[in-house]
C-alpha cells in the first residue's frame, strides 16, 4: 500500500475514532452518571479521557510500520 494512502486512511480512522468515542462516552455518562457523586464523575471522565489512547496507539503503530519489501 502506498504510504500516502496509508496515512490518509490512518488520519480518517483517528478522526472517526475520536468522534465516535466522544459520543459513546458522553452517552454513557448521561445515561449512567446522572445521580452519581462528583468523585464518580471525576473517575469516569479521567479513565474515559485516557482510554481512547489505546486504540489510537494501534492505528498509529500501523501507520509507522514499514512496507514489506517486494520480491
Amino acid at each position: 500500500m502506498p504510504i500516502r494512502l496509508k496515512k490518509l486512511i490512518g488520519t480518517f480512522l483517528l478522526v472517526a475514532l475520536v468522534i465516535i468515542y466522544a459520543l459513546v462516552a458522553s452517552i454513557i455518562a448521561v445515561a449512567q452518571l446522572s445521580e452519581s457523586g462528583p468523585l464518580v464523575h471525576f473517575l469516569f471522565f479521567l479513565f474515559s479521557g485516557l482510554f481512547w489512547v489505546l486504540p489510537a496507539m494501534g492505528i498509529i503503530k500501523w501507520l509507522i510500520l514499514e512496507p514489506r519489501p517486494k520480491g
